[in-house]
């Protein structure tokens, strides 16, 4: 039986890492929001990722 390639899949695994980083930063070059609409919370969370700020208290 051969033996598990473990350095191919670290490398396979960052080179996805990688990938994922580069098109994010072209979706935030283009202005387009991080998370697409049916996967953001309903209010819970800004665009940019910062929590909604709570009610303000008098």
């Amino acid at each position: 039986m051969a033996t598990p390639n473990y350095s191919y899949e670290k490398r396979q695994k960052e080179l996805a890492k990688k990938k994922k980083k580069e098109e994010k930063l072209k979706r935030k070059a283009e202005g387009k929001p991080d998370l697409p609409e049916d996967d953001a919370l309903d209010g819970q969370q800004r665009s940019d990722g910062a929590p909604a700020p709570a009610d303000p208290a008098p």
